[in-house]
């Protein structure tokens, strides 16, 4: 977390840096979108190979605002600093600023001292500012909660995993969970989900809806992304799916004849951290 006593100028007026996130083809806030395109049309920015970083801050009059910068080494490097625990002051120069939006896309617990709390900025001359970003609501369900409770999974593998008993597995899709359970069916949306991953090896789609990330021992997590869909996934073990259709569900996908290889091709096309 940021130092809440760095600034940088947005629009001729101080930024209080709370936090800040990155937008790159690997790693982007999949709230955004279910690829690194579609992240960057919500926030209107082009899809630029390099990518950006996300400073979010309050101004003086405590207004949320989101500035987008291009200096994607200055943010990751403040990231990682915080992340172990330093400080690090993230002020980017102004000459990388490339636009600074009203609102924050994501949650932050934290404000500026010494300034009002937080809230969305005025709209501009002629109310032609646009609107607000702002986190999605944590009491419906749609394709934000979903890739949000992906991120969770990925976040907190360990634990996901340990409370998962093999009988609750579907394996590969289209086969039932178990004997004991051959009367239920699991959601017939996983073999969709399953039958289009396959299909991305193919035909790579969108860049960043298959993204590959460090994880223990030899193995990598895996996250895919599709319409209506998420799939967590470790290299040498399982994968989980979230369905748009299954609010709040996530439907553990077992290690069958097909899984194992389908993960490794994944892997191989998947964008990865610099």
């Amino acid at each position: 977390m940021a130092g809440t006593d760095d600034a940088v100028a947005a629009d001729d007026d101080a930024l209080y840096v709370l936090t800040a996130v990155l937008l790159t083809p690997a790693k982007f806030p999949s709230v955004l979108g279910d690829d690194y395109p579609e992240a960057c049309a919500a926030l209107d920015l082009a899809p630029l190979a390099a990518g950006y970083g996300l400073v979010l801050g309050q101004d003086g009059e405590g207004a949320r605002w989101t500035v987008v910068v291009d200096d994607v080494s200055l943010v990751a490097v403040a990231i990682a600093s915080w992340d172990c625990g330093m400080e690090y002051d993230l002020s980017p120069d102004e000459n990388t600023v490339v636009t600074a939006l009203p609102g924050w896309p994501l949650a932050v617990a934290v404000a500026a001292p010494g300034v009002p709390a937080p809230h969305d900025p005025e709209p501009g001359p002629n109310g032609s500012a646009r609107e607000p970003l702002a986190p999605p609501q944590a009491d419906t369900w749609g394709p934000a909660q979903r890739r949000l409770g992906a991120d969770e999974i990925a976040l907190q593998w360990a634990s996901w995993r340990e409370q998962i008993d093999d009988a609750d597995f579907v394996t590969d899709g289209p086969a039932e969970a178990s004997p004991e359970k051959a009367d239920e069916e699991p959601p017939t949306g996983v073999r969709r989900v399953l039958a289009e991953a396959r299909a991305y090896v193919d035909t790579p789609p969108p860049l960043g809806r298959v993204r590959s990330s460090f994880a223990s021992g030899d193995a990598r997590t895996l996250r895919a992304d599709g319409p209506g869909w998420s799939m967590v996934a470790r290299t040498d073990d399982i994968a989980f799916v979230l369905l748009d259709e299954e609010p709040g569900e996530v439907v553990p996908v077992g290690r069958g004849p097909e899984l194992p290889a389908l993960l490794e091709a994944l892997d191989k096309m998947a964008v990865r951290p610099a």
